[in-house]
């Protein structure tokens, strides 16, 4: 019996090219299973065309794409490709049909069992729905079917592309719930997303494209640590207090933001440590509240200047 791949994604090197455009342009990225990965990118950084690849849609120019063990589109990929769930951007479904016929017609082109229909429509809230024709669905609720479909088959990697469009905060919230249930049995996670407060606590890792390039690549912590963008410490007080607060972290302050009884203050990492020592004695009366703020991950999407063609 073979190991499985504790890799299910394995790209290295793979560029793809459509005439002049140069659409992925030497990237490597690897998602191990059990883990949620972020693909971040402004329209056009590749993150659909590599997909496409993954899927076995796509043959790379050049390097090589592996998911699952086997070579996308190669000898292997047909049985491969049923282990994947996808759910793309722009999601098709047959309107005349109901949401359980929909399941039914996906499930039996994954070769998957009829028995995980009713279940996974219970899952992603669509029970009650089940025998509605999908023309009656909202917006939010076709996004939750089609993750439905991608589900069938419990597959070993799921790539989804922006799946929260549609949903409202609590779909969000339960439907990032039902992913970490997938990377918890061992399936490998690869979303996509504009809204990046949405990934930011919530991968395990990302990597930033720009112009079909990787421009980092890591955790959100990690890649704090690459970029070194300073951090922002609030405060509230008196004004006698904030005053003191300038005074006692001087040439630590890379610039400052006063308001009305706040004060925010903006540091290099390596001084971090400092600066909290250095108004660590004026707390009390003086300093009422103090908050450490790290870069966003809009911040590092920013930072990396991956949003400079967006």
């Amino acid at each position: 019996m073979s190991v499985p791949d504790p890799f299910p994604v394995r790209l290295q090197e793979v560029r793809k090219s459509f005439g002049p455009l140069r659409a992925v342009d030497g990237v490597s990225l690897a998602v191990p299973r059990g883990q949620m990965a972020g693909l971040i990118g402004h329209n056009g950084a590749g993150k659909s065309t590599l997909f496409r690849m993954m899927l076995g849609l796509l043959t790379p120019d050049a390097g090589q794409v592996q998911v699952l063990g086997v070579k996308a589109g190669g000898p292997l990929w047909r049985a491969a490709r049923r282990r994947i769930g996808y759910l793309p951007e722009q999601l098709a479904l047959y309107d005349a049909l109901t949401g359980r016929e929909t399941l039914q017609f996906f499930a039996r082109l994954k070769a998957a069992p009829a028995a995980q229909i009713d279940p996974l429509l219970e899952r992603v809230g669509l029970g009650a729905a089940a025998g509605r024709a999908v023309r009656t669905y909202s917006k939010g609720m076709r996004q939750r079917l089609g993750l439905a479909q991608a589900l069938l088959g419990e597959p070993e990697l799921l790539l989804l592309d922006e799946p929260s469009n549609g949903l409202d905060p609590a779909a969000i919230r339960e439907f990032y719930a039902l992913l970490a249930e997938q990377c918890a049995r061992g399936c490998a996670v690869l979303i996509t997303s504009h809204i990046l407060a949405e990934l930011q606590q919530r991968v395990d890792r990302l990597t930033i494209l720009a112009n079909g390039q990787v421009l980092a690549q890591g955790s959100v912590a990690e890649l704090r640590e690459q970029l070194a963008l300073p951090l922002t410490v609030s405060l509230r007080g008196t004004p006698e207090g904030l005053q003191a607060a300038r005074l006692a972290a001087g040439s630590l302050v890379m610039g400052e933001t006063a308001g009305e009884g706040s004060l925010s203050l903006r540091c290099a990492r390596a001084d971090k440590m400092a600066l909290l020592q250095a108004l660590a004695p004026l707390g009390g009366t003086a300093l009422q509240d103090l908050q450490l703020h790290e870069p966003s991950l809009e911040d590092l999407y920013f930072g990396v200047g991956a949003g400079a063609d967006a």
